[in-house]
């Protein structure tokens, strides 16, 4: 809001005054100012005031001195200005320069509390600047404000207008004092704000935040302070117990009904007045000068929307009319100073510093009490006013006057905040609770004695009592309920006794909710509290095939078809090219046999038959690699789930219990649980959908079917059924710890989002000493030696596995290889069964076939008789055979006559190229030896035929067919002598097999 007001006297007084665009209330007050004027006259006898009135934008200074060098070219003896600091110091500068007496009206933007400007800080006396309003007191008033309550922790909020540099010299006060102070700026859209801080902070910066709340200082315009307040009620920021001080120099008696209405706890409001005249009839009469009336009268409308610039304009207005007629009746008047600020000889007024004079020995009384100044040039009259409301339970309180403040006499009024003693012997306090084991159990009673309780929370009252030395009467609440909000708006339970007033302190398992903190004062958290899971324990199973669990099922059968597909390869390659067999070889390439070599070589047992050839070199090459790295793989694999436990309960969380639908569960009905889930579960912002999926199973056909009345009954459910039990952690632990056969564990939120705290009335005197307290007993260790008596680290249950530990630490039982032996097992009885098999058809066999020409084998003996046999002047056609080259079958060499006594004189034949052809009943298989003329020439074989020329030896096999010895697979081997000449035929290894 920006004035420039000139007083031109041609006949009349001529007005200019120059506004801001916004500022439509003080072109209002200004006509109506003028008006009030120029109807008294005892002021202006026979002249008359002219206005003229000019909206500019009050954050232009270079705007503001334009039209202010304007007003100097049309002729001017004062200016007025009601504007913010941002133009001050230009006009301020005019000013001085032209010696134009300058009344300055300093505005805060929005209503905001006022900060010095930084030009305006330190004025002088020969300053042509003088300032209306009074300087910025309210570094020195809060200051008093703070130091009488005695606080020592606060946050000081201020909203977005607010120059901060405003309290400079108030943080460095109370840093001097050891003030722990925090600043935290507020947003114009506060909504936004307060969700950024719930969805940044975590649930315990938020209760931190929560505590730091309780005592807190805004600078703020009333606006925004209303709908601050609003919103950190709204979203339960701020508990009954808090003490908020407002302070802002603009706060209208509208303004302080509105925020104790919003605001909860204790509040106190600082804030400029007016002293009013005692008698109604004079209070719009000011010497010689009649106020209008719908600006004087408190009561009147416009009055109580009167802004403090208002009413300063207003006196300004009346002080120059009043220095103009002195001037006029003292004849000293001077000509209107007609300047220009262009020019660049323009020389300064010279009756600037006589008005200046005048003015400053000038003085009114109007809206603003008395308006005059000193010798600096600022107005030193001002005063505040302490409203404040006292500790309640409704908003509609009452405000009352608690004190005043002026820069001369300071505070005047005592203030203070309530406190509580370390001393509270005689006090008896009464105690309801509710009985939750471990918290609060009761003993064994004796019969005519009062009830002996016990537990945690009982502890913590007694270290409290044995401190502050009181003394409590206890009894249960009589529904046996924590207590819910009804209906009809009122509390049932232990919450519903506080609210009723017929107890003093509620103690048991109770945790500190929103709703409830909404009725009843909480002290500070004396255990975290999380919500839990309730199981039974799943019974241990045997798993006969842990062995093939490092590997899925999947995997299992392509390894096998692998082994299939590898065996199947190499027997086509050998077939495709067949290799070479070393003399005495009894394997062969047959599928069978393929297969089992490349089984043998995974197993890494190795194999029975030779593979020479490239091809099949390379397969088993890589095949072999392959083997390696599965069969490495699985060893590494089966150690570590062989050493684990594997878990088999799927429900190791919350969000697990959440997923499933087969295993119901619940809680207590309407129980703090109970709203926790629905709360969450229908808040359609809540980012976790778990809450969601377990409101839909707990409030299953309205939350009768899986829900229990109170939490043993919710114990015995699990024990005794399938059912999972949702309920304080704390207390299912101790149920678990507790169970004698330990067949139940607990699941747990890792993060503790709430706190058990001890209940009493809304705005009890109790509270801070009781939070003190626990604060102590946590700092020093005692809270946490109470927790080990209820809750031992050495338990013999594991409340956290789902199933039953074994006590032989980490040892192996028969159960981890149960499938190994099962295995073994099955194979030897599929062995036996197999050879029982064999064996019978052997025997069935034989006795079908009983001649000796049926055996599979052929004792060497019998072939040394065949060649014998052979040797014989026999001249007959199929007798006749090269020397080089014999096609013999034992069974021709069985018929030789003399084979027997010439092997005898040769029994080492090996250099010898002998072909010799054997019938195996399974495989036929040809094993050719050629003899040689010059080892033939040892036997009395006559004269023969070359085989080339003589036909094919055939001979009958033992099974019945014909055989013929095929010549392209004979292979040469050399001769060695035997070093024994006498070589016993007994002791042949190979005597028996066959050849």
């Amino acid at each position: 809001l920006d004035v420039f007001v000139t007083l031109k006297f041609i006949l009349h007084f001529y007005f200019w005054a120059i506004f801001d665009e916004s500022a439509k209330k003080d072109d209002e007050v200004f006509r109506m100012a003028v008006a009030d004027l120029n109807l008294n006259n005892e002021i202006l006898e026979t002249e008359k005031i002219t206005v003229s009135v000019e909206f500019v934008d009050g954050n232009n200074p270079f705007q503001a001195v334009q039209e202010a060098c304007e007003l100097m070219n049309r002729g001017i003896l004062a200016l007025v200005s009601s504007i913010g600091c941002m133009s001050a110091g230009s006009l301020q500068s005019l000013a001085d320069a032209m010696h134009i007496p300058h009344l300055f009206i300093q505005r805060a933007p929005a209503g905001t509390p006022r900060s010095s400007c930084p030009s305006t800080s330190h004025p002088q006396p020969d300053d042509y600047t003088l300032f209306v309003r009074p300087p910025v007191y309210l570094n020195d008033v809060i200051f008093q404000v703070v130091m009488e309550y005695t606080w020592q922790k606060f946050i000081i909020f201020y909203d977005t207008d607010y120059d901060i540099r405003g309290i400079e010299n108030f943080l460095d006060q109370t840093s001097q004092q050891g003030m722990d102070v925090s600043l935290q700026k507020v947003e114009s859209n506060i909504n936004m704000m307060i969700t950024g801080m719930f969805r940044t902070m975590r649930v315990e910066e938020l209760h931190r935040y929560r505590d730091t709340l309780r005592r807190a200082v805004l600078f703020m315009s009333p606006a925004t302070a209303k709908a601050f307040i609003t919103e950190v009620v709204e979203t339960n920021l701020v508990a009954f117990d808090c003490h908020w001080i407002i302070i802002n120099e603009e706060i209208s008696d509208m303004d302080v009904q509105e925020l104790v209405m919003k605001s909860i706890g204790r509040l106190t409001l600082v804030r400029q007045t007016f002293p009013l005249s005692q008698n109604s009839s004079q209070r719009c009469v000011r010497s010689n000068h009649r106020i209008n009336t719908s600006l004087c009268d408190p009561k009147d409308p416009k009055a109580q929307m009167l802004e403090i610039t208002n009413r300063y304009i207003y006196d300004t207005v009346l002080l120059l009319a009043n220095t103009f007629h002195r001037k006029l009746e003292d004849r000293k008047w001077h000509s209107m100073a007609s300047l220009s600020c262009i020019r660049k000889g323009s020389k300064p007024w010279q009756g600037g510093k006589s008005m200046l004079d005048t003015v400053k020995k000038g003085g009114v009384s109007g809206l603003t009490s008395l308006l005059e100044f000193n010798d600096n040039g600022t107005n030193p009259n001002i005063y505040f006013e302490i409203l404040g409301t006292n500790y309640g339970e409704d908003r509609g309180r009452g405000v009352s006057r608690l004190g005043t403040w002026d820069p001369i006499h300071g505070l005047n009024g005592t203030l203070t905040d309530r406190k509580l003693e370390n001393n509270m012997r005689g006090v008896v306090l009464r105690v309801v609770t509710v009985l939750e084991e471990p918290f609060v159990m009761v003993s064994e009673n004796v019969l005519g004695k009062p009830k002996k309780y016990q537990g945690f929370s009982i502890d913590v009252l007694d270290a409290l009592a044995n401190y502050l030395g009181f003394k409590y009467e206890i009894y249960v609440a009589p529904d046996h309920k924590y207590g819910s909000q009804q209906a009809d708006g009122t509390w049932n339970g232990l919450i519903g006794e506080l609210v009723f007033k017929r107890a003093d302190v509620g103690l048991s398992a109770l945790t500190i909710t929103p709703d409830r903190e909404s009725v009843v004062d909480f002290t500070t958290r004396y255990m975290d509290y999380s919500v839990g899971v309730l199981l039974r324990k799943a019974e241990r199973t045997v798993d006969m095939f842990a062995c093939l669990a490092p590997f899925d099922l999947s995997l299992w059968a392509c390894i096998a078809g692998t082994v299939l597909l590898v065996g199947t390869l190499v027997y086509l390659l050998n077939w495709l090219n067949p290799p070479r067999l070393p003399m005495g070889s009894v394997s062969s390439t047959t599928l069978y046999n393929s297969m089992w070599f490349v089984y043998g070589s995974f197993v890494q047992q190795g194999g029975e038959v030779p593979y020479t050839t490239l091809a099949t070199r390379m397969m088993m090459g890589v095949w072999w690699l392959f083997a390696l790295i599965v069969i490495s793989s699985y060893t590494a694999n089966l150690a570590a789930f062989l050493t684990i436990s594997r878990i088999e309960n799927s429900i190791q969380s919350l969000q697990d219990l959440a997923k499933q639908t087969d295993l119901p569960y619940g809680t207590v009905l309407d129980s703090a649980v109970y709203d926790q889930v629905r709360s969450k579960g229908m808040n359609p912002f809540e980012r976790d959908p778990m809450y969601s999926q377990m409101w839909r199973m707990i409030n299953r056909t309205g939350g009768a079917e899986n829900n229990v009345e109170e939490s043993k009954e919710g114990i015995r459910k699990v024990k005794y059924g399938r059912f999972a039990f949702v309920w304080d952690a704390a207390v299912l632990e101790y149920v678990a710890i507790n169970d004698e056969d330990c067949s139940l564990y607990t699941v747990s939120n890792s993060v503790a989002d709430r706190g058990y705290g001890i209940a009493m009335q809304h705005g009890s005197p109790y509270r801070d000493i009781f939070s003190q307290r626990i604060l102590e007993l946590q700092q020093n260790g005692d809270m946490d030696i109470l927790k080990l008596k209820w809750w031992p680290r050495d338990s013999p249950c594991d409340l956290y596995s789902p199933v039953g530990t074994r006590k032989s630490g980490s040892a192996l039982d028969i159960h981890s290889f149960a499938g190994v032996f099962f295995v073994l097992a099955a194979g030897v009885v599929l062995s036996c069964l197999i050879a029982t098999v064999e064996t019978w058809w052997t025997r069935r066999k034989g006795s079908r076939v009983p001649s000796k020409e049926d055996d599979k084998e052929i004792d060497l003996e019998h072939l040394h008789h065949r060649v014998n046999s052979l040797c014989t002047e026999d001249e007959s056609p199929h007798k006749q055979f090269s020397t080089s080259s014999i096609d013999l079958t034992p069974l021709d060499m069985d018929s030789l006559p003399a084979a027997r006594q010439a092997l005898e004189q040769i029994s080492d034949f090996r250099n010898t190229h002998i072909t010799t052809t054997t019938f195996i009943p399974e495989q036929i298989q040809t094993l050719s030896r050629s003899l040689s003329a010059k080892a033939a020439a040892g036997f009395a074989f006559g004269t023969v035929q070359d085989h080339r020329t003589g036909g094919p030896f055939r001979q009958r096999a033992p099974n019945g067919g014909f055989f013929r010895s095929p010549i392209k697979t004979m292979s040469s081997i050399p001769y060695q002598p035997t070093p024994a000449p006498n070589f016993s035929y007994g002791n042949d290894p190979d005597r028996g097999t066959s050849i």
